[in-house]
Formats: C-alpha cells, structure tokens, sequence
C-alpha cells in the first residue's frame, strides 16, 4: 500500500476540531453582524496582476502562483495566484461594482495560502476574519475596528489583551525625522520586527539595511516619547480614535497608543492596528489599519477611503485551547436516536423527524437491538442525549429521552421532547 501525506503546512481538521472553530467562527461572525459588516466571499484565486505589487518584497515571495494552462504552464508562465490575503480581494470587488451603496461593510471569513515556513501556529493554509469599511474617512470606522476587535476577544474569554494603535503618517514624519525619508518602507520592515527580536535586533536589521547608529539612536529616542516633528496631526488623528473607541465601548485599559508598531504590508496609509495577549505570547492576534491607496490601484479613480482589521483566527484557536476556553463539546449532535427493533425502527424515524423539524440535530443508529452498544456509540461521540422508543412507547406514541451525563429520563411525546431539549 502506497503512503500518504498532507501537503506541507497543511492539516485535516476532524469533525470535534471543525465543531469547536464552527462555534469560535460564529461567535465572531455574530459580532461582526452586530456592526452592520455584511458577508462576502471571493475566489480562492485571482489573476496574477491583481495580487502582486500590494505586498511588498517580502509578500511577493510567500506567493502561490499558478502556472498557465498548456504551452504557457509548459514554459513556466504565471497567469493567476492563490489568495494571499482577504483585502487585496476586497478591493477589485469593489473597483468592479461601482455601483456599490458607500460605505460598504463587509466580513469575510476564508481561507488563504502564504508559502511561508510551517511552524508551530503558522501553516501555509490558514483561515483569516476580516471587517472592512469602504468609502468612508470618518474616524467612527477606524475606532469600530478597534470595538469589533476588543467584543470578539471578550465574547470568547481571551479578556486579557492589549490593541496597538498607531499612525503611518506619524512613522513617515520618523522617517523624515531620521534622515531616512527615501528608506522608509526598510524602516518600517526592521521596526516590524520589534516584537519578535527586540531592539537590539531591529538595531542590527538596521546596520545590514544601511542605517546609521545615529539615525538608530534618534530612532529610539523619537519613539521613547520625543516629540516627532510634523506628527502632530497624525497624533491628534489617534486621539480622536481612541475616544471614539472607548465612547463604543472599548475597555481604556485595553487599547494605547503605541509609536513602535509597523505594520509591514506596503497599502496602508493612515492608522493601523495591532492586538497581543498580555504575558509570555509573542505574535499578534489581529491586526490591520487604514488603506485609501488601495482601491484606487484598480479603480483608477484616486484615493477611496477604506479601513479594516483582520482577526488572527487560527493563533486564537491556539490560544484558546491552551488556555482551557475552547468550546467543550466536540459534536453537533444533540440527540443519538437509538432503534430498539425492527418494528419500532418507523415509529423512531418519525421521532427523529419531530425533532429535527423543530431544530433539534438527531442522528438515527445504524444499529438494531443491543441497547447499550447503541447508549456507548452515543458516549463515545459526546453526544448528550439517547432517544428510547420501545414497544410500549411506539404503541403510546411517546419517547423516551435520556441524559448521559447525568442518568435522569423523561418520557413524552415526540413533540414535547423537542420543546424540551430548545430550552436547554
């Protein structure tokens, strides 16, 4: 027999792990609703033109692309790529439906690939949850990044976070500041870094991209809380998000202003935001900014305003689960109808039928007779409850409805069953 593999940086996630990120993902969908964020989806991949130069140099090369069909694949020609992010996709839906009530809020939740370097929490096909708001420069829509953020960590108990915010109009005022005006995307790639290899790492990203101790020692001074000459309306800017967030609710000790933070895609343009767990976890967990540059790449009408954040799903699924908050049940599966004969099989479908037409998810056994093997299959799968339909209940018309976890049972008929099991 010939072995198999996964593609590397890929998983199979069986179904008590897909139920347990289906509850996470409704959670954060229900928040992202409660916005006013509209769902979207979008093709796994585009054409090759609409994905490359919105990265920068190091997105280009975590690119899937796909060779051309025929002669063309043949040659090593490259017509189309997989998705790489969820915003770039945004932003040609956009530029092709003009017609498009503003501003647009839209969600998204999808996969995407990056042909990055597995390792632990980073896989090369990976799940993102965006929230973007389209054609709209009021700072109402940069501080709802910064709630829908903050709601969703609450709704799934990670309450111990801190969200980054910052300005790239206050780093491009760094840059100039620094003497660095004509290297400031380097700059901002080296203080990406920060979090990961610290100062005296970015300090040596620094030296190897061409900088000067100098500029690096008035690097940190500006960013240690020196005045920024030509920063102050990028600081009023902040500001008044930060009012606005917490006027919607976001909690003032979890959201600051952070000069450091970088974010390394090349499209955004105004604030950005960054999310990380307090205490010993690096990485961050959301992420994202303002972009009014990006649309305009296709639309070829200028800047249009748009702002978004993305939720870093699969490092919270992680986190979750370390820290004991992920869902407990591992089945959708309320209810394990057993059949106790062939002739009670009938009057059990149809108990099963009440159930389901009331809402209630039920899997019939594909077992006859021995009870207990049936009651075992059910606990087996962390299903809660058994359905019983005997001689004397098929011939009642009545059920019998029994909880694993704690042995009580309830007789009655099918229907009165279902309302039941609604209200738990």
């Amino acid at each position: 027999m010939a072995k198999v593999f996964l593609p590397k940086g890929t998983r199979d996630l069986m179904p008590a792990t897909m139920n347990r990120r289906l509850m996470v993902i409704d959670t954060v969908r229900e928040v992202f609703s409660r916005y006013g964020f509209e769902p979207l989806e979008t093709p796994a991949f585009e054409r090759i033109e609409t994905l490359t130069g919105k990265y920068g140099d190091e997105g280009e090369k975590l690119m899937f692309r796909i060779l051309k069909r025929g002669e063309g694949g043949q040659r090593g020609e490259v017509d189309q790529a997989l998705r790489y992010d969820l915003t770039v996709p945004l932003a040609r839906v956009v530029a092709m439906n003009p017609g498009l009530p503003l501003p647009f809020k839209r969600s998204q939740i999808q996969p995407v690939w990056r042909a990055d370097r597995p390792q632990r929490g980073r896989f090369r096909e990976f799940y993102q949850c965006d929230v973007d708001t389209i054609g709209t420069d009021n700072p109402i829509a940069d501080a709802e990044c910064i709630a829908v953020v903050h709601d969703s960590l609450m709704a799934l108990g990670l309450h111990d976070f801190t969200i980054r915010v910052n300005h790239r109009e206050l780093l491009k005022s760094l840059a100039e500041a620094i003497g660095a005006t004509d290297q400031e995307v380097s700059l901002l790639q080296a203080l990406d870094k920060l979090d990961k290899v610290g100062r005296d790492g970015v300090n040596n990203e620094l030296m190897e991209r061409g900088f000067t101790p100098q500029q690096a020692t008035s690097l940190w001074d500006y960013l240690d809380g020196e005045p920024i000459p030509g920063g102050a309306k990028a600081e009023s800017e902040l500001k008044t998000i930060l009012e606005l967030a917490l006027a919607l609710g976001v909690d003032p000790d979890r959201v600051k202003i952070d000069r450091t933070l970088a974010r390394g895609l090349d499209y955004y343009t105004g604030p950005v935001f960054e999310t990380v767990l307090n205490g010993n976890y690096s990485g961050s967990i959301s992420g994202g900014g303002r972009y009014d540059g990006l649309i305009g790449m296709f639309s070829g009408k200028g800047d249009v305003p748009a702002v978004g954040v993305s939720l870093g799903i699969e490092r919270i699924f992680m986190l979750m689960e370390e820290l004991g908050l992920m869902p407990n049940s591992t089945t959708s599966t309320q209810v394990w109808a057993t059949v106790f004969s062939h002739e009670t099989q009938s009057a059990t479908l149809e108990a099963a039928t009440i159930l389901r037409q009331a809402g209630i998810r039920v899997q019939v056994s594909t077992r006859v007779g021995k009870l207990a093997k049936q009651f075992k299959d059910a606990a087996n799968r962390d299903v809660p409850f058994v359905l019983v339909c005997g001689p004397d209940e098929a011939a009642n018309g009545t059920v019998v409805l029994k909880n694993l976890a704690t042995g009580e049972q309830t007789t009655g008929q099918p229907s009165q069953i279902a309302s039941e099991l609604s209200c738990k």
